[in-house]
């Protein structure tokens, strides 16, 4: 894909790795904001829900902090924030806050397969117009080594992502079975749903 063109502008309200790695593939340029929100404050039982509202939140936060009057006077400048949860025999999983939960999160996914539940929001700071949507992935593991579990808890960067799930990792890699959906769904940012969602808050006007 080309690189967005000088009608709009992207802002990645995330400071996810590869979030950012897969925005830039899909060859747009952006700068980051983050909303740092507490997210353990926002619950909902529905994986669906809980992710719904923690973009939405996140977009809010951000934009809270932002002058919008200045952004109406510009080209149009999109904010994209998003959320993925991971489920587990029907448990949402988000990230780990300790080594005995991450553990128990990797043991988990050993020869068995989770769901991940994604959300992308984006939000056109110019018309105010705010369109979302969810994306769904399945992920099947072989079994994972014990070595595997202590060295990925040992680096820390299962801390980082839902469920400890980092899909991209060389050592977890070699360890998936199959992915049903798009593995960029599974690391936390769907291409065609993001593209689809960009095209549509520029198209609208606000409502």
């Amino acid at each position: 894909m080309a690189v967005n063109p000088p009608s709009f502008k992207i802002i990645l309200g995330s400071s996810s790795v590869a979030r950012r790695q897969i925005l830039e593939q899909m060859g747009y340029e952006f700068e980051i904001m983050t909303a740092g929100i507490d997210e353990k404050t926002i619950r909902k039982e529905k994986p669906e829900e809980l992710v719904t509202v923690l973009a939405e939140a996140k977009a809010d936060a951000i934009i809270s902090r932002l002058k919008i009057a200045d952004y109406k006077k510009i080209e149009p400048t999109l904010l994209i924030t998003s959320d993925i949860v991971v489920v587990h025999e029907g448990i949402i999983r988000e990230k780990p806050t300790t080594q005995e939960e991450a553990c128990r999160f990797l043991k988990g996914y050993s020869g068995n397969h989770v769901t991940t539940v994604n959300y992308v929001h984006v939000t056109n700071l110019k018309t105010g117009k705010r369109v979302g949507g969810l994306d769904k992935a399945e992920v099947y593991f072989y079994q994972i080594p014990d070595e595997v579990i202590h060295n990925m808890i040992a680096e820390g960067i299962v801390f980082n992502v839902a469920g400890g799930l980092l899909l991209e990792h060389p050592l977890i890699l070699p360890l998936v079975e199959a992915v049903i959906g798009s593995s960029d769904s599974v690391m936390g940012l769907p291409k065609h749903l993001t593209e689809k969602l960009i095209q549509a808050a520029l198209s609208a006007e606000e409502t």
